[in-house]
């Protein structure tokens, strides 16, 4: 099931997408129930927004064994997670804003899990039962500031201004996310081809050991981390991050003008 968030003739909603690209509404909040009710167009007919409004943007660092040993790092004995502000996201087609700052503003394609239901304490066997699905993510990061928060312990800004963090085009649920095909491209180049087989830390592993500390709630998203490729962007680019069984997020960038 391809499960969307649209605007259409001033109103927002909630709809599943159907074999033909119609959008039926759904009659409630997808993390209650997925009855749909009418038709409201196909999908050419409607703006996709990003998928969700999370209360909670969790990133997941070096999780890639090829991205770990691009940094030439070692692999991380847990999970490194990181907060970004909500207001980062932006859906689909939506600019990439890169900020007048010094440093290269980078693209990360990442297969971003969507929490369907309360999670707190859960175990990894059950983990992935509060997953209403998944979408394309771009964890765009300002590599300068990044690396000067890092060295003091934080992590934050760099990954966290307005629009680093694309997410959409829609949520497929039933999907296995041990191993689906991630592809990233900058103006059609191929940057990034891997299969999620290739994550230090699976899906699972991560919910359960960050609801361990922290609950997660409907509509939260974990950027589940990058693999090797991803690499600096500038005004004018189109980034694709396309992943198997979801679709094709497309983002243009855009300088802050």
């Amino acid at each position: 099931m391809r499960i969307a968030r649209y605007s259409h003739q001033g109103k927002t909603g909630y709809g599943v997408i159907q074999d033909d690209d119609t959008v039926c509404e759904l009659k409630g909040c997808p993390f209650e129930s997925t009855e749909t009710g009418e038709t409201v167009g196909s999908l050419s007919d409607v703006k996709l927004l990003a998928p969700v409004e999370p209360s909670k943007v969790v990133g997941v660092g070096a999780n890639y064994m090829l991205h770990i040993k691009e940094g030439s790092g070692d692999a991380p004995a847990f999970p490194m997670i990181f907060l970004c502000p909500p207001s980062a996201v932006i859906g689909p087609d939506e600019p990439i804003v890169m900020p007048n700052v010094e440093g290269d503003t980078c693209f990360e394609g990442e297969l971003v899990a969507v929490i369907g239901k309360e999670a707190r304490k859960v175990s990894e066997e059950n983990a992935l039962d509060y997953v209403l699905g998944y979408t394309c993510g771009n964890d765009v990061s300002t590599r300068d500031i990044q690396s000067a928060e890092m060295a003091t312990g934080v992590l934050l800004r760099g990954k966290g201004f307005d629009t680093f963090k694309p997410m959409g085009p829609w949520i497929s649920t039933d999907l296995d996310p041990t191993n689906l095909t991630l592809k990233s491209r900058v103006n059609g180049e191929e940057k990034q081809n891997t299969s999620t087989s290739d994550l230090l830390f699976t899906v699972a592993h991560l919910i359960s050991d960050m609801t361990q500390a922290f609950t997660l709630c409907p509509g939260d998203v974990i950027y589940t981390g990058t693999p090797a490729g991803c690499g600096p962007v500038q005004a004018g680019d189109v980034v694709e991050v396309e992943i198997s069984g979801v679709g094709t997020l497309n983002n243009p960038v855009v300088s802050d003008s």
